[in-house]
């Protein structure tokens, strides 16, 4: 990444917080339990204390966020999986055991449980940009908050810092409760008070457009249309564009540019946080390694259906990006992928020496996907000439032909497809399934049934509480 929140000096810190803050039992059950009172101590005193703080809060983003690629799209319709070993897509087909699903509630709640010790500790102190740390802090807070009610529906709301006792005695929260009394709260307090933007290292830390944007998906979600569309209009109005190239929103050399409104940060420098996604999107890696010099290994690839690619018009500007046939090389020679691949995402290459250690960052919103949420929502609270204005300009950016006068059934279909057709292999797609009420009905054909709407929780969890009555399992999966 460049120069931003995970530099080298903060990589170092982010290890300091990490062997400091981690709790020392052994039992991983949800990252609940408190780290030592006197090692905390000496470390929140100054603001230079609590800036890489928030740094280690930031860092529970790189692990719930690295598998959400098989989460949003791997288990839903426009991606598969065709490698050696195929492990990975046989356990999300059966949703046990996932290793991605594991990752979002364990390093959601290491976020949680910084956030929480964090919050508490500020609060005793005066130090510059107090009300900034905090806004920060609660915004992950609620991110990781929001990703794990998605995946896994209740789960334990944990506001404060918890002796080992209390936490196996922490049961599951309703979802509306969790959204109620923390995700949306708390998102409002923070839109006003995050800086518009940020420059030189602190850019790619969390911003108003950021939690408003946020706020705006959490409304979608909840299907409040009429809220969601109040602040995603806000956001219209902050400075956030499109690029005028489609490839350009992906280019790992300019990674923080007007469409990206919040991303996880990635970077190839030696021992920095980097993302595998060159690998997993590559359906011939031997084509990429040729092409681009890089060493590493093909992980579990995850590559575009055909019948996904065949929803693109002709002329689509995202087709090549999305689902391409071939790579073309820096000197123009195009290299057509073997007959039993399908296609490969470009979305994520990046010119480094290994691709394990990729370059390129995850995109959590930008400004085409605030475009359609709004879109949805005006559409919802019947205002479809309006929503398709809105809808025109993300395929303007595409140079395909735009729709107008349309019922607000034909809208609705249309901006589904949009999306489909511009955030494959971005974490999408499964989410927009649920939210539509649609995944039964899309994804029975791939070994969906009605109780897959959850996740699992992770067994491991459910052993350990050992109380049914405050901590069952999901229904369906016992």
């Amino acid at each position: 990444m460049k120069n931003s929140i995970l530099n080298k000096k903060a990589i170092l810190s982010y290890m300091i917080w990490t062997i400091l803050i981690l709790p020392s039992c052994s039992d991983d059950f949800i990252e609940l339990l408190p780290p030592s009172t006197v090692t905390v101590d000496v470390l929140y005193k100054t603001e230079g204390d609590f800036k890489q703080a928030v740094v280690g809060v930031y860092t529970g983003l790189l692990g719930q966020y690295n598998g959400f690629w098989e989460i949003g799209d791997l288990r839903a319709d426009d991606v598969w999986q065709e490698a050696t070993n195929q492990t990975s897509r046989v356990l999300i087909d059966n949703f046990q055991g996932h290793t991605a699903a594991n990752g979002v509630w364990s390093n959601g709640y290491i976020m949680i449980n910084r956030a929480n010790l964090l919050l508490e500790k500020i609060d005793k102190v005066d130090i510059p940009n107090k009300a900034v740390y905090i806004a920060e802090t609660k915004f992950l807070r609620a991110l990781g908050y929001f990703n794990l009610v998605r995946i896994f529906g209740p789960v334990p709301l944990v506001r404060s810092t918890l002796t080992p006792e209390e936490a196996y005695r922490t049961g599951r929260t309703a979802v509306d409760i969790i959204y109620n009394e923390l995700i949306i709260p708390d998102l409002i307090e923070v839109s006003n008070i995050l800086p518009v933007k940020y420059s030189g290292q602190d850019v790619g830390r969390a911003t108003s457009g950021a939690a408003k944007a946020l706020l705006g998906k959490v409304y979608l979600t909840r299907g409040n249309f009429i809220e969601a569309e109040k602040i995603l209009k806000e956001v219209t109005t902050m400075g956030y564009a499109l690029l005028d190239n489609y490839d350009a929103v992906f280019d790992s050399k300019n990674k923080h540019h007007k469409e990206y409104i919040f991303d996880i940060e990635y970077t190839s420098a030696p021992n920095a946080a980097g993302n595998n996604m060159t690998s997993i999107c590559s359906a011939n890696w031997a084509v990429v390694r040729s092409l681009y010099g890089m060493v590493g290994t093909l992980h579990d690839s995850c590559t575009p259906r055909i019948s996904f690619r065949n929803l693109f018009e002709a002329g689509d500007r995202r087709r090549e990006i999305s689902a391409a046939l071939g790579i073309t090389s820096a000197n123009g020679t195009f290299t057509p992928l073997p007959p039993r691949w399908s296609a490969i995402t470009k979305k994520y290459l990046s010119e480094v020496p290994s691709a394990d250690n990729g370059n390129a960052n995850f995109p959590v919103i930008r400004y085409a996907d605030v475009l359609l949420m709004l879109a949805e929502a005006l559409n919802e609270n019947n205002k479809t000439s309006e929503a398709l204005e809105y809808l025109n300009l993300v395929r303007s950016r595409a140079r395909v032909s735009t729709y107008f006068g349309k019922t607000q059934k034909e809208t609705r279909d249309l901006i589904e497809l949009e999306r489909r057709l511009e955030f494959n292999m971005e974490g999408h797609r499964w989410f927009d399934l649920i939210r539509w009420g649609k995944a039964l009905e899309v994804l029975a054909p791939f070994g969906m049934e009605p109780h897959m709407v959850l996740w699992p929780l992770p067994e491991s969890q459910v052993l350990l509480i050992n109380d049914r009555s405050i901590f069952p399992q999901n229904p369906g999966y016992d």
